[in-house]
């Protein structure tokens, strides 16, 4: 189907491609480490988003962002400008280096994506700060979500394209989506923990 009519092009096409390889990527060194770790399998699909996680900023948001400092998407001619080009036409603030996106990709970029690279650690090594890395990085990418579509929705959202069902659907509300349920089930998952370590611990303390 043609692009015009809202279905798939071949740059879109490509774009979900390269998606799709780093995906099985990150998925194949979790599950190589988590075997290593004899932990529940819940580990390894966090290790995967952990790398997923770090991947997404430090590559590909990191590659945004330099184009943005330096220039614009719009008019780079930067090999990896065009997976943004390609969600530009879902969101136009990222082909013209909007300051709201710039400055929340500035934070994004160093802070969630090291972040990510050291729950992994924390997971892989066992340390005791992991839960606070994990609840830490949930929140900021909770925050970087909000921030991002927040000021856009109560300006009438004029930059977003929710006409076509690829960009309304896919691009906008999956793949940003993703940012907002994984987030949600790693604080569950970490208040959960939390709540059986005190758990056990005032178990103890009433037995003595």
């Amino acid at each position: 189907m043609d692009a015009a009519a809202g279905a798939f092009s071949v740059t879109s096409v490509v774009c979900l491609g390269v998606v799709a390889a780093v995906l099985w990527l990150c998925y194949a060194i979790a599950s190589r480490q988590w075997r290593k770790l004899r932990e529940p399998v819940v580990e390894k699909w966090i290790l995967f988003w952990c790398y997923y996680d770090a991947f997404t900023h430090l590559g590909m948001e990191g590659a945004f962002l330099w184009i943005s400092l330096t220039g614009t998407v719009a008019t780079s001619t930067n090999p990896l400008s065009i997976v943004w080009k390609e969600y530009g036409l879902a969101d136009t603030r990222w082909l013209h280096s909007d300051p709201n996106v710039v400055s929340l990709e500035v934070l994004t970029v160093v802070v969630d994506g090291l972040l990510a690279l050291i729950l992994a650690y924390a997971i892989i090594k066992r340390r005791s700060y992991r839960h606070f890395v994990q609840i830490v990085l949930s929140v900021c990418e909770l925050y970087g979500g909000w921030m991002t579509f927040a000021p856009e929705w109560l300006t009438g959202s004029p930059n977003l394209n929710t006409a076509s069902p690829v960009h309304m659907w896919l691009y906008l509300v999956f793949f940003n989506g993703v940012w907002v349920v994984i987030p949600g089930l790693l604080l569950w998952h970490s208040w959960k923990a939390l709540q059986d370590v005190f758990g056990r611990r005032a178990g103890k303390t009433r037995a003595g």
